[in-house]
Parts: C-alpha cells; structure tokens; sequence
C-alpha cells in the first residue's frame, strides 16, 4: 500500500506536458472535479483571484480558427511582457525549443516547419478542452499571478491524478485580445496563460518527450540546513 507521500512523488514526478491529445471529450463530472480541485490552491489574502473560462466542442474550434488567424495577419496583443534576457534562462528556453523542434523532425532552417509547430500550439495540440486563465489587475500583478500559478499546478496534478494530461500555453497570452474578443471577457480581466488538456496521444512522438530539470545545487540555496544537498 503505498504511503501519502509516495504517490503524491508520484504523481508530480510523472506529470509532463505531451503536445498531441486524442480528440475524445473528457466527462463532465471528471471536469468539474478538477476544477473543484484547483479551487482548493492557496492565494493572498485567499483573495481567489482566478477567472477561468473552460473552452470546448464548437467554441473551442472558434477561438482555434480566430487563433491562427491572428497569428497569420501577426496581430499580437499580450497583456505582459515577456524575454529571458541573455543569459541561462534564455540559453534553456533555446534547449526547450531544440528538444521540440528535434521530436517533430524540424531543422534550425526550416522556417516553414517552424511555423507548423507554432500552428500546433494555436490548434491546442488537438486537446479538445482548454481552459483560459484570466486574472484582474491588483497592484503590479505580482501576487496575482502566483496565485494563479498555484492554481494551475492544482489544476495539472489533478488531471495527472485522474489519468489526463494538460499542457500550460504561454502563447495563448500572446493574443489576448483575440482570445477576449472570442469568449467576451472584459478587457480588465487580463490573460496570463491556458492550459489545453484532454487524453494524451500515446501513440506520438511528441508525448513523452522529456524537458529535464536542473540539479538542486543550481536552485537552491540552503541556511543552517546541512545535509539536505549532499549527493545520494
């Protein structure tokens, strides 16, 4: 029988983001569950501040359609900023893209193929539910979006839990005021990020691939904590 502790390490050990789903709709109760789960993360003050809208069936191919026309006519519209400066942030987002590109059998010069795989992402990687998620402006945003954050990771393990996948969508934030446009969200609630989820597609190469995570000793740094970096 195996302990709290172990299945909870793991559940969030196995989570990963695969970028191609089944089309199958999830059932409704299972949905609705993980949103009850998502529900219980913590926030400031427990100011709750998530406005989550659940995108499906004719919608969800809509706001897909309006997507990639946004993309084509280059009409961004991001609500943040967004860089990695030039340093190790930007040098993994750069390792990230590589492992991408390499698992759908794009090169560097392809710019054709390049541009695919951002369609891909516009098309939510066939997942047939996205959720979008919108937060209001408190302060510099900051606390807000943690919150949000930790919503998303409840979110995430939830569908993990539950025999899903989900994969969370910077891009998605790129063309806010389409996605606003599409879903008639007010323009004061601004869009972080989505997470397009549904069965993972077992049978592509884009479902396991793996991003790796850095050593601790790259992200940690520990006072009077002897011990707890030591290697294994």
């Amino acid at each position: 029988m195996p302990t709290t502790a172990s299945f909870f390490t793991d559940l969030v050990r196995t989570r990963h983001s695969p970028r191609q789903y089944l089309p199958t709709p999830l059932p409704t109760a299972d949905i609705r569950g993980v949103l009850e789960d998502a529900q219980t993360a913590p926030s400031n003050s427990n100011t709750q501040p998530w406005n989550v809208h659940i995108v499906s069936g004719a919608a969800r191919d809509v706001l897909s359609d309006e997507l990639l026309k946004a993309y084509e006519e280059d009409r961004t519209s991001p609500d943040f900023t967004s860089g990695y400066g030039e340093g190790i942030y930007r040098d993994r987002s750069h390792q990230h893209a590589a492992v991408v590109y390499r698992a759908r059998g794009v090169e560097r010069s392809d710019r054709e193929g390049r541009k695919e795989v951002i369609r891909e992402n516009l098309r939510f990687y066939g997942a047939p539910h996205v959720a979008l998620l919108f937060m209001p402006v408190l302060g510099d945003g900051v606390r807000t979006a943690g919150d949000i954050g930790m919503y998303a990771q409840n979110f995430l393990l939830s569908l993990t839990a539950r025999g899903y996948r989900g994969i969370p969508q910077a891009v998605l934030g790129v063309y806010a005021d389409t996605v606003r446009r599409s879903l008639g969200v007010p323009e004061e609630l601004k869009l972080l990020f989505g997470i397009a989820f549904g069965i993972g597609d077992q049978t592509s190469p884009m479902h396991d691939i793996s991003m790796g995570r850095i050593p601790l000793q790259q992200s940690v740094v520990l006072h009077d904590t002897p011990g707890v970096l030591d290697k294994r």
